[in-house]
């Protein structure tokens, strides 16, 4: 099966992963910058898909990154993905953005059994959720996703750019300290989870907030 991963929860990020190749990866692209997403996306893919010599009706399926994230950034990769996913006649997948965190931690020296995965939700804020671990397994979400202060998490090992930003209130891991979601390891969670028989999500975003835009009241009489 060869997917297409999208994820913009926090930067832009695609890849081509596929279990059909002993390296899995076809091709991949991050970006570093927090606020260019539309930008740098259509691009981007576009590129990596030439380099890979794939074309549209090559992909089995679209998968991409709920977040939670800002909605403007997480707005982009979904719009895109349903997009592409519509015109290549293709099925779409959703996979929490924060799972591809996880199984990033969970295939390094790092891991451990149960640990926190948190990233930049910005307002002095961040999104985590918890998940547990055991070896040969895919990591196990047991509680989120949530927004809340870094404070108030729970006192476990965090991994993620959200607890490199806080690491004066959390147990972050150096090695993970700046680490976002990446599309590349979110490609990689929805191989696994669909070879062992688990529905994905749907694309429904995880907002988690409310958007900072809002339809204006009416207007008020003069008299």
């Amino acid at each position: 099966m060869l997917i297409l991963a999208i994820d913009t929860s926090a930067v832009a990020s695609a890849a081509l992963v596929s279990d059909d190749r002993p390296e899995g990866v076809l091709g991949s692209f991050a970006t570093e910058d927090t606020r260019s997403h539309a930008e740098v996306l259509a691009p981007g893919i576009h590129t990596m898909l030439s380099e890979a010599g794939v074309k549209g009706h090559d992909v089995d399926a679209v998968v991409v990154g709920v977040g939670p994230g800002p909605f403007t950034g997480l707005r982009s990769g979904i719009a895109t993905a349903r997009t592409l996913a519509f015109v290549w006649g293709k099925p779409l997948h959703g996979v929490m953005s924060l799972d591809a965190v996880a199984l990033e931690v969970a295939e390094s020296a790092a891991a451990v059994a149960e640990f926190l995965v948190v990233t930049d939700a910005r307002r002095k804020e961040v999104y985590w959720a918890r998940y547990s671990f055991a070896d040969g397994e895919l990591p196990l979400l047991e509680d989120g996703p949530h927004v809340g202060f870094a404070a108030d998490l729970p006192d476990l090992p965090a991994y993620g750019a959200g607890a490199g930003l806080y690491a004066d209130a959390l147990q972050a891991h150096p090695g993970f300290a700046k680490e976002q979601p990446d599309a590349l390891y979110l490609g990689r969670s929805a191989l696994a989870r669909l070879a062992s028989g688990e529905a994905l999500l749907d694309s429904t975003p995880l907002y988690l907030r409310e958007s900072d835009a809002q339809v204006p009241g009416p207007r008020k009489r003069a008299l």
